[in-house]
């Protein structure tokens, strides 16, 4: 019961950073947090060895740097760099290339729907919803927590993780 509990986090974190980045462009930093000290408690929880959980921390540690390299020359923002260094750890190095295509191609039905919305001319009834309106008015940005919590739901059920709840 508490295995699932602990698993449940993963979802429900990207759920909520994704809504987030869609009503704030902001990506709040507990949410990385929660992921990261979670992580190793659910491992304990599901049953997962030492080595899974070192193998964890060090593709979190390489996409931190990756991230902060990408966030250093303005390719994304600072809270999807964090966002990505911990989800790539629940996910583990056999899934981390499924996640990294499924939230590549979530980013590009993203930004194409974005593009698209961002076209059509600001509607009245945006009023009553502020967020729209940024959503509408900032053209450069693109809430990129929807792609990576779309990659990571999408990726889910081959993580390590799941796989051993399930008996995989």
């Amino acid at each position: 019961m508490i295995a699932y509990l602990l698993l449940s986090v993963f979802p429900a974190a990207l759920l909520i950073a994704a809504a987030n980045d869609i009503y704030e462009f902001k990506i709040p930093n507990w949410i990385s947090l929660v992921l990261v000290g979670v992580y190793p408690a659910a491992g304990l929880a599901v049953g997962a060895g030492a080595d899974i959980l070192m193998e964890g921390a060090l593709i979190g540690a390489a996409a931190l740097a990756i991230g902060f390299g990408l966030f250093a020359a303005k390719i994304i923002g600072g809270g999807d760099a964090k966002l990505l260094a911990a989800t790539t750890p629940w996910l583990g190095l056999g899934s981390l290339g499924v996640f990294l295509f499924n939230t590549a191609l979530a980013g590009l039905v993203l930004a194409l729907a974005m593009r698209m919305f961002r076209k059509l001319p600001i509607l009245p009834v945006y009023a009553h919803a502020p967020w729209l309106i940024r959503l509408h008015e900032r053209k450069k940005d693109l809430p990129y927590a929807v792609a990576i919590a779309a990659g990571g739901l999408i990726s889910f059920s081959q993580t390590p993780y799941f796989q051993l709840v399930i008996g995989g």
